[in-house]
C-alpha cells in the first residue's frame, strides 16, 4: 500500500486547493491531511476539495477530521448532522449497554456522512477519562468518568465508525482527563502518581490499543518526564509502546498549540525525535507548512510500515445509513 514519504499531516487554507497549496503538497508528500470548518461550505465543494488534495500527491492519502459531536464537530449542518456532546449523550442513555448502541450507530452515521464527501478518519474516539477537575475544555467530549465506561464506548464508536468505512484516531494519549488547563493556551502538568495514572487514565488506552491509529496530548506527566510534555518525551512514548501496547501509528496533536515551546521548527524536531511517528500541522498557513515539513523529515523505518498497516485498515462501508438512522431513531 502507497503512503506519502513525509512524516506530516497537513491542513489547508480554505474551501478550495490554491496553486501554491497543490505545487508544495506535490513536494512534500505528507502522509495526509486534515480538515477545520474554515474549508467546508456544502457536500459537492467538500467532495471536490477531498479529490483536489489527493490528486495533488497522486495518491489516496488518509483525510482527516475531528467530528466528535457536540461542541467539536467541523460539518455542521444544514447539510450534515448536529449532535449532543457525547457525555451528555452518554449520561442520557439510563445504561451503559444502551449508550454503547446509541454512540456506535452515531458513530456508523457520522462514518456515512464522512465517506459520502471524501473523508476517510475521524479523530475519535477521544478515551480521556472525565475527573472533577477535567478543564471545560474538554469535560463534555469525554464518554464518561470511569476507565471501564470510557473504553466500552470507545470500542463501540471506533467499530461504528470501522462499519461505516472512517478509520478511527484514538485520542488523547495516554490520557488527558487531568488536565486542568485548556492546552491550546497553555501546560498542563499532572501530578498524579503513576499507579493512578495506570489504573485510570491509560486503561482505555490500554483496552484499545489494537486501533491503527492514536494522537498524542500535549501535557506533562510528572510521574514520567517532569519537563517534556508527553508529544515530546520519549519516556512516555516508550511507555504508549510497551506498557500500554499501541503498535500502530502514533500522531501528535496540532503542534500550533501553545502547550508546546519553541519555534515550529523546534517543537517539529522534538515530536519526532521523541518517538512520535507523524507530526500534524493544521493551521493551513504556507511558510509555518514549510517550516514544519522541513524538520519533521520522512518517515522512518519503524513510522513506515505502521502508516503502511494504518492505510490498509480502511474498508468499505459494511452497514446501510438508513437502517442505522433508523434504529438510532428507535432509542
Amino acid at each position: 500500500m502507497t503512503v506519502g514519504s513525509g512524516a506530516v499531516i497537513f491542513g489547508c487554507a480554505g474551501p478550495r486547493l490554491l496553486p501554491d497549496e497543490r505545487a508544495f503538497f506535490r513536494d512534500a508528500d505528507p502522509f495526509g491531511f486534515i480538515l477545520f470548518a474554515r474549508n467546508v461550505e456544502d457536500p459537492d465543494q467538500l467532495r471536490r476539495l477531498t479529490s483536489d488534495l489527493r490528486e495533488a500527491v497522486g495518491r489516496d492519502a488518509p483525510i482527516l477530521v475531528d467530528q466528535e459531536g457536540g461542541r467539536v464537530q467541523r460539518l455542521r449542518a444544514p447539510h450534515w448532522r448536529d449532535w449532543t456532546p457525547p457525555l451528555d449523550t452518554v449520561d442520557a442513555a439510563g445504561s451503559l449497554e444502551a449508550a454503547e448502541r446509541q454512540m456506535r450507530l452515531r458513530a456508523t452515521v457520522i462514518a456515512a456522512e464522512l465517506a459520502a464527501v471524501g473523508i476517510d478518519a475521524d479523530c475519535i474516539p477521544t478515551l480521556d477519562v472525565a475527573r472533577p477537575g477535567t478543564h471545560p475544555f474538554l469535560m463534555n467530549r469525554c464518554y464518561g468518568r470511569d476507565p471501564v465506561t470510557v473504553a466500552r464506548i470507545g470500542r463501540a464508536v471506533a467499530e461504528g465508525l470501522m462499519a461505516g468505512g472512517v478509520l478511527p484516531v484514538m485520542k488523547h494519549m495516554p490520557g488527558h482527563g487531568l488536565s486542568h488547563v485548556d492546552t491550546h493556551h497553555d501546560l498542563p502538568t499532572v501530578t498524579a502518581p503513576l499507579e493512578d495514572l495506570q489504573a485510570v487514565d491509560f486503561a482505555p488506552f490500554r483496552a484499545l490499543a489494537d486501533l491503527p491509529m492514536a494522537m498524542t496530548a500535549h501535557l506533562v506527566f510528572a510521574a514520567l518526564d517532569a519537563e517534556r510534555p508527553a508529544t515530546q518525551s520519549p519516556t512516555v512514548i516508550r511507555l504508549i509502546r510497551e506498557e500500554i501496547g499501541f503498535k500502530g501509528l502514533l500522531m501528535s496533536d496540532d503542534l500550533n498549540m501553545q502547550a508546546l515551546a519553541g519555534t515550529l521548527a523546534e517543537r517539529t524536531a522534538r515530536t519526532i525525535a521523541a518517538g512520535v511517528d507523524i507530526a500534524l500541522h493544521c493551521k493551513g498557513d504556507m511558510a509555518e507548512m514549510v517550516e514544519v515539513a522541513a524538520a519533521a523529515g520522512v518517515m522512518g523505518p519503524e513510522a513506515r510500515p505502521r502508516a503502511e498497516a494504518a492505510v490498509a485498515a480502511r474498508r468499505a462501508a459494511t452497514v446501510d445509513l438508513g437502517s442505522a438512522l433508523a434504529e438510532l431513531a428507535h432509542g
